[in-house]
């Protein structure tokens, strides 16, 4: 009882995924140009057809199997999938004249039945899509190309002053199409209108839940990893890393081996911490020292992709040496999410490579061990809760999170020991700082980064040339989007005189006020 979305590059499509989970409906993320088969069309129950940037009436337009339009299951165009289910069920488009980015009102048209009412035999009518939803609201658009002309046997059920149609539906073939994102936050009455169409229209039993979650994952583990097959997990004491190990240890038991591997660029204290974090999880941990071959291999590195991709070779390289040391072992497991991966490449539709995250990019095309990720396909909020599911204890559960390469991603330019320290000592300094304040609540991240960017201070009546500490802050649900973050002033004064009197080699401090879009939460 599954959705299955048709990815045609939009970069909001994981977050109609998200939306389904929200929903506790499971979402599975597919190319537009997946071939129809009876096969996998009995694995679903509803198809949304996903945004993109391309224009419908292209030459050079994604490919699509219109045999899906055909299949006989609940089907929600959005934005790109209106146009594309107008253009292939006959009706017309516009190009060009009309565009709408950003918000707009949407007016429902009254036609037909009452929003969210039944017709005299009980039957669905297009205006269920809008029940609970006011006759006006706002809406977030992103489009050139609208419907001028609506296809046979589909009807009007709202519009907005640059789309005479911004939705239709054609409630025989259980068929509709919205021109707006209900995805995105910025449509007021957006997850509404998913929900319409996940329980009015499509019916799907809502069962995506902790509890499902887990025993799906721990059969998948099971299932690719029989017998005596033995898994080396990357531990990294985040989230991420820790839930999975635990997941997998539920599933596999003793032929989990953990190791957690000391690169030189973690936080301050971070193997110690990590250590006690882990203590009483019944994991076999092993501890690797590698900085200083992490080091070597960083120096003289500038350019962020290829700190990447020497961190991502060297993790595979150190699991290698030691995965011969045991029998068996087959698979190395990480704790990769789904923003992991579509930040990193277009995995799905023809979406846009943004940066390369080691635990998916940056590994090495062939290497010895298979890849196991459980977690590939979910958000950090859903991992949170699958952890509590599995009374994972909430310090570990409710920690920030931490980027696979470590600090080498904060640090601007060269990576040398020296500069680590110096970034690992002001940024447990912010950190120090922020958790002694209630806003730390509300933070998704609070961290330091040194930039490779020199200026004049004075200290002690003496001249000082030394570099900059930049403060991030930010609130996010999941990640994929966040919000640059207010800290009380208070709490900035105490980070920026510490840091400056406590940091060696640094005499300013800097606050990022930036959100994402456009920047990303991390500097590199």
């Amino acid at each position: 009882m599954s959705v299955l979305i048709l990815d045609f590059g939009s970069q909001y499509t994981q977050l109609i995924a998200r939306r389904m989970r929200e929903l506790s409906v499971f979402s599975e993320i597919k190319r537009c140009d997946t071939p129809f088969s009876k096969e996998l069309c009995a694995k679903y129950s509803a198809i949304i057809l996903s945004g993109g940037p391309a224009s419908v009436t292209e030459a050079d337009a994604p490919q699509f199997d219109s045999a899906w339009l055909r299949c006989g299951l609940p089907l929600l165009g959005v934005c790109y999938g209106m146009q594309l289910l107008a253009h292939l069920c006959g009706g017309t488009l516009e190009a060009g004249n009309s565009r709408e980015y950003g918000p707009s009102t949407l007016e429902i048209i009254a036609s037909g039945d009452n929003a969210g009412q039944t017709g005299q035999s009980g039957e669905e009518t297009v205006s269920n899509l809008f029940c609970k939803v006011p006759s006006s609201s706002t809406v977030w658009m992103s489009h050139g190309d609208h419907v001028v002309k609506l296809p046979t046997g589909f009807t009007a059920l709202a519009r907005s002053a640059g789309a005479p149609f911004a939705a239709m539906g054609n409630a025989s073939a259980k068929q509709y199409a919205v021109q707006f994102h209900p995805e995105v936050v910025h449509s007021q009455f957006g997850q509404q209108i998913l929900e319409n169409f996940i329980t009015r229209i499509a019916k799907i039993p809502r069962t995506w839940t902790p509890g499902n979650i887990v025993a799906r994952l721990t059969e998948t583990i099971n299932s690719a990893v029989p017998g005596t097959n033995q898994v080396l997990c990357a531990l990294s004491g985040g989230v991420d890393s820790t839930v999975a190990a635990v997941l997998a240890s539920k599933a596999i038991g003793k032929r989990l081996h953990c190791f957690f591997v000391d690169n030189g660029l973690l936080r301050l204290n971070e193997v110690r911490d990590v250590t006690q974090l882990l203590h009483g999880l019944g994991l076999q941990v092993t501890t690797i020292d590698a900085a200083q071959e992490f080091l070597a291999a960083l120096k003289g590195v500038i350019d962020p992709e290829q700190k990447r991709k020497i961190i991502g070779r060297l993790f595979v390289e150190v699991f290698d040496r030691h995965a011969k040391k045991l029998v068996g072992v087959t698979h190395l497991m990480q704790g990769t999410l789904y923003p992991d991966v579509i930040e990193s490449s277009a995995v799905r539709g023809p979406s846009t490579t943004i940066k390369t995250h080691h635990n998916v990019g940056g590994l090495p095309e062939r290497m010895n061990l298979k890849l196991l990720e459980p977690f590939r396909e979910l958000f950090k909020d859903e991992v949170r809760a699958i952890g509590r599911e599995l009374q994972v204890p909430d310090r570990i559960v409710a920690r920030q999170p931490f980027p696979g390469p470590g600090l080498a991603v904060r640090i601007l330019g060269e990576v040398t020991a020296e500069r680590v320290a110096r970034l690992q000592t002001a940024d447990a300094i912010v950190r120090e700082v922020v958790a002694a304040d209630p806003v730390n609540k509300t933070l998704w991240q609070v961290f330091a980064v040194l930039l490779p960017v020199k200026s004049v201070g004075v200290m002690g009546d003496g001249r000082t040339y030394e570099e900059c500490i930049a403060v991030r802050a930010v609130t996010s649900q999941d990640g994929m989007t966040a919000d640059w973050a207010y800290l009380p002033e208070a709490v900035l004064r105490t980070i920026s005189n510490r840091v400056i009197n406590e940091v060696k080699g640094v005499n300013r401090v800097v606050l990022d006020v930036s959100s994402k879009p456009p920047a990303t939460i991390e500097w590199e």
